[in-house]
């Protein structure tokens, strides 16, 4: 019966960018827990490195992707003040699984395509959109992808999101 195999999530990423018409580098390294860690697979590749922070308001009724270099530490302060939110916190194991189908230490931009609901915000910083490179694992953290700051911006409107850009 069915030759259907369950796709991966790397293969779903793959897929979903293919169709898209973008295109990336892909590093494959072995399982990162840390940015610290995969950044040390990636030397000397052009591309911010960045770490994508799945987070919730004090309430868990909204939920947000927050985007940035992985070298800067969060506000969650500043956060909450710059988009009206109190009480700002990550969001759950289970709730990033609910929303995104992944296990944290592997939340990427491309977790939106797990998305059903629909129903996540995405803040992007500043300070990282002037570089021509972004770096995402590919919801799978022994592989990192790197697509052009372009191709962010096109993955986030094929999927009809819409995204604010925040000084962090």
């Amino acid at each position: 019966m069915g030759g259907y195999k369950k796709m991966e999530q790397y293969q779903i990423v793959y897929a979903a960018l293919k169709k898209m018409n973008i295109s990336y580098e892909l590093v494959e390294h072995p399982p990162a827990l840390t940015t610290e860690e995969a950044d040390s697979y990636i030397e000397g590749k052009e591309g911010v490195r960045t770490k994508t922070l799945f987070l919730c308001n004090r309430k868990k009724r909204a939920y947000y992707l927050v985007i940035m270099d992985d070298a800067k530490r969060l506000d969650m302060k500043k956060l909450g003040e710059l988009i009206g939110e109190k009480g700002m916190q990550f969001g759950s194991t289970e709730k990033l699984m609910e929303k995104m189908l992944l296990p944290p230490g592997v939340v990427s931009l491309f977790g939106l395509l797990n998305n059903t609901e629909h129903d996540i915000k995405i803040f992007l910083d500043k300070e990282m959109l002037s570089e021509k490179f972004m770096s995402f694992h590919a919801n799978d953290n022994s592989k990192t992808i790197f697509i052009s700051t372009d191709d962010m911006y096109k993955f986030i409107h094929l999927l009809d999101y819409e995204y604010s850009i925040i000084n962090l």
